[in-house]
């Protein structure tokens, strides 16, 4: 059995050790079964949600999609936007080359960070983006407090 002298230097051990932590946590993070059916279709629709002082703004996603029909619901701390998406033309009987834009029936719950006062939710579409003015609840909007003097 002949023997091998290690010769490498220390840096490419921990860079080895680097690799190897970067993959376990690779693994954990997506799962020993690897990504979901769910994981792989992607989440319809696909929102953004940002915010100033007095409101939560979200945008989503509907292409194809009519306003009416959409349908929102809120409630103090989250929004949910369901409706249907139709198929375009050439429906069920059509020979399909590629189908990657799916239709039917979808649901998507959205949790707000912070509370909203739901009676003043405001939702508009333009170009198959729905925008949603969620605006914060009194109470946890922040307040400006003034420093009074001691003197």
């Amino acid at each position: 059995m002949a023997m091998i002298r290690f010769n490498r230097p220390m840096s490419d051990i921990f860079s080895e050790m680097e690799r190897i932590r970067n993959e376990i946590d690779r693994i954990f993070h997506q799962g020993f079964s690897g990504p979901s059916a769910r994981d792989a279709a992607g989440v319809f629709p696909p929102v953004n949600i940002y915010e100033d002082k007095e409101k939560y703004l979200l945008t989503a996603e509907l292409p194809g999609v009519k306003p009416e029909d959409v349908e929102i619901t809120a409630t103090e701390d989250s929004v949910t936007i369901k409706g249907e998406r139709k198929p375009e033309d050439g429906g069920e009987k059509a020979s399909y080359h590629r189908r990657e834009r799916e239709s039917g029936f979808f649901r998507r719950v959205v949790s707000i960070p912070d509370r909203i006062d739901p009676n003043k939710v405001e939702a508009t579409s333009r170009d198959g983006i729905l925008y949603l003015t969620l605006p914060k609840a009194e109470d946890v909007k922040p307040r400006q407090i003034k420093v009074k003097s001691s003197e």
